[in-house]
């Protein structure tokens, strides 16, 4: 078979490599060896050849002249930006070199990784990289600054990553789209929506912000941060009271349905109203539409999980649809993730068994604590597929963790990010476009295998070949270092207990580079919880320390700042990404903090003009937009912006690093802060 990259001048198929559940197909359009167009694949079943503009645009990223081409090595001061040009012999060696002074005098785990999923291809991103710190013994990571908390809540209601199939949505008639922006991060969910809308379906958005997507909805129901839980326990509450709930449903698939009616009686909408700032009168509304219509699907979106409560929050709304038997109607039920479909052998590709001992685990949550606080400190930090300088919270206490002059960091990566500034050696990265790998949705139930379609850019090099070279160097002679990355693909798609994936291998999906997972039958049929059923009541919760029941816990007043903060995410980038890019800041324009007209009128401030956000973190200065898109109390960016030339557009100085009540996950939108006029 000829290789994508020899094709010069035609169409190559692709996927997006975004950390974005839609995963797209792609198709590459090449001449004489460039990349010059970007499309959908329309023969992808689901994405159906619409993609959003961050992958259309993504060739001026791929091909910016600001892209690191060559090893680099740090000649000025630590966040100063100053490099020289070095080679790879150089780059290895410098690396390895003090890496095993530092294992001598302070043991591997005085090294730590520092990742996450800038890239979604499988086995760059936790594959020969996770064999190598397995091996090196270093300090391992926890990365948790996604989707943990919210993945443990659901998990303790559903048994695991399992939820309903967007393939079936066109049958839905009734969407909630609770906490997530999906016409910024999920469009398809949106497409989906919009087409069962013509078949006379009904749109319910409930979220903290009116952003794009609560401005298509035919129903925007705005919230206060954090009390998600409380409206769906009132949600019960009617459900119950009214008897709209499915008996036979919850007597057959679910264990505490008892319990559960006696707990919400708690829960009266008048109550719930004031917790939530939903009027009592549209808690009524909403229990009764959900309660009346089938099939009805709940998109729990990212943004619900990243508060003090936020595994909670997932957990007591993934209870819903078995109230209302909607996991046996087709285009019902409920969505957080379908990674489950497609969960791959981990232990093939990661090899834990390559470990000696139990080193130490670092929450990434709590990087800056980790850098600064640590009674054996961190000497060496290597950083790829993330950005923490941007993304983690507490981000000034990460400066300042980076700013150590006896911190040694290595980052991998495209561009000089906010982090490689710190750094003493930056290697250049293959964007995915350059790299063989494969995909895995979190939404849809398609598995993708990538071949590159492009050669390598200047002196660029993956991830798996990095981490090799590294091996070679340390002197670890094992095979598991040696594979290759077409072997990497194989050992994780092998082997695995998942019945998903039966007749699914690197060489099927060669031929015909997408898969869809296998199903076997009703979700509710084969759950893994403990019970085998929905856990309305969940003993193993009680185990682990939670109420077993849902509840709505109060977020943690951690100050007496009057507005509750919420930095979501924006259109036109994902996370860092896109941020430093010219085409990309042109499509976003501006940041923005949105505030309420009455907080406003109350302060003084107008509309455009740039105001103060602070607290005892840090602090920010972003242009207001006001109106009615918010509630009183409470205010939100959107993206994260790069803070260079002097900006303070550093919303992450703003975040909190506690964590969430499940999984050890982020907390970025339970922080309270200040707002005033610029002097």
């Amino acid at each position: 078979m000829k290789s994508f990259v020899d094709v010069k001048d035609g169409v190559v198929p692709s996927v997006c490599s975004l950390d974005c559940p839609d995963q797209c197909g792609l198709l590459i359009h090449k001449k004489s060896g460039k990349i010059v167009k970007i499309d959908g694949d329309p023969d992808h079943p689901v994405t159906q050849g619409n993609i959003c503009n961050k992958v259309r645009n993504m060739g001026e990223r791929i091909y910016d002249p600001k892209r690191v081409k060559t090893p680099l090595k740090r000649i000025g001061e630590k966040g100063e930006g100053k490099f020289a040009p070095i080679s790879w012999e150089e780059a290895i060696r410098a690396i390895t070199d003090h890496w095993k002074k530092l294992i001598a005098e302070d043991g591997p785990e005085s090294i730590l990784p520092y990742s996450f999923y800038g890239n979604m291809g499988l086995i760059n991103a936790e594959g020969m990289d996770r064999r190598f710190f397995h091996r090196l013994g270093s300090s391992q990571l926890d990365r948790t600054i996604c989707s943990v908390a919210g993945g443990k809540g659901y998990s303790y209601t559903m048994g695991g990553s399992f939820g309903t199939d967007p393939e079936e949505m066109t049958e839905t008639k009734l969407f909630i789209i609770w906490g997530i922006n999906a016409v910024s991060t999920n469009m398809h969910q949106m497409t989906i929506a919009q087409k069962a809308r013509k078949n006379g379906a009904k749109i319910v958005v409930i979220d903290v912000h009116k952003n794009q997507t609560g401005r298509m909805a035919d129903w925007f129901i705005p919230i206060i941060p954090g009390t998600d839980a409380a409206l769906a326990l009132g949600i019960m509450h009617i459900l119950f009271n009214e008897q709209l709930v499915d008996r036979l449903f919850l007597e057959t698939y679910t264990v505490g349905a008892q319990e559960l009616e006696m707990h919400v009686k708690d829960y009266t909408p008048e109550r719930v109203s004031e917790i939530t700032g939903v009027p009592e009168s549209d808690i009524y509304k909403l229990a009764r539409m959900y309660g009346t219509t089938s099939p009805s699907m709940i998109r729990i979106g990212n943004g619900l999980q990243h508060h003090d409560n936020g595994g909670m929050i997932v957990r007591t709304i993934a209870c819903l649809p078995a109230l209302t038997g909607q996991w046996l109607v087709k285009g019902g039920g409920a969505l957080k993730s379908n990674s489950g479909y497609l969960a791959h052998n981990t232990t093939a590709l990661q090899r834990p068994d390559l470990m000696n001992g139990r080193p130490r685990t670092i929450n990434m949550n709590q990087l800056g604590s980790a850098l600064l606080e640590m009674e054996k400190p961190i000497r060496s930090l290597f950083v790829y597929n993330s950005n923490p300088a941007v993304v983690a919270p507490e981000a000034n206490k990460v400066r300042k963790g980076l700013a150590r002059e006896d911190l040694f960091t290595i980052v991998h990566d495209l561009f000089i990010t906010e982090t490689a500034m710190y750094a003493d050696i930056v290697l250049p990265a293959t964007s995915a476009f350059e790299n063989t790998d494969f995909y895995t949705s979190y939404w849809h139930h398609y598995i993708h295998l990538h071949e590159p379609v492009i050669a390598p850019i200047g002196e660029s090099k993956s991830n798996t070949e990095v981490f090799r070279l590294l091996a070679e160097a340390m002197g670890f002679d094992e095979q598991a270092f040696k594979d290759s990355d077409e072997e990497l693909i194989s050992q994780a798609l092998s082997g695995s207990d998942n019945p998903h994936l039966a007749g699914i291998s690197y060489e099927e999906l060669r031929k015909s580079r997408f898969m869809r997972a296998r199903h076997t039958d009703n979700l509710v049929d084969r759950l893994k919880t403990p019970s085998g059923k929905i856990e309305l009541f969940s003993k193993k919760m009680e185990e682990d320390g939670h109420p077993p029941l849902p509840v709505h816990v109060p977020l943690v007043k951690e100050s007496d700042y009057p507005f509750l903060f919420v930095p979501a995410p924006n259109h036109n980038f994902l996370n860092s990404t896109f941020s430093n890019n010219e085409k990309h800041m042109k499509l976003e324009k501006a940041p923005k903090l949105f505030m309420n007209a009455a907080d406003a009128e109350r302060l003084g401030i107008e509309d455009g003009e740039v105001v103060r956000i602070w607290n005892d973190r840090g602090e920010c200065e972003l242009p207001v937009s006001i109106g009615d898109h918010v509630l009183p109390g409470v205010v939100v960016s959107q993206g994260l912006w790069s803070d260079a030339a002097g900006k303070k557009h550093l919303v992450n100085s703003l975040t909190p690093d506690r964590l969430a009540d499940m999984g050890g996950g982020a907390t970025f939108f339970s922080g309270r802060v200040n707002v005033e006029k610029t002097v």
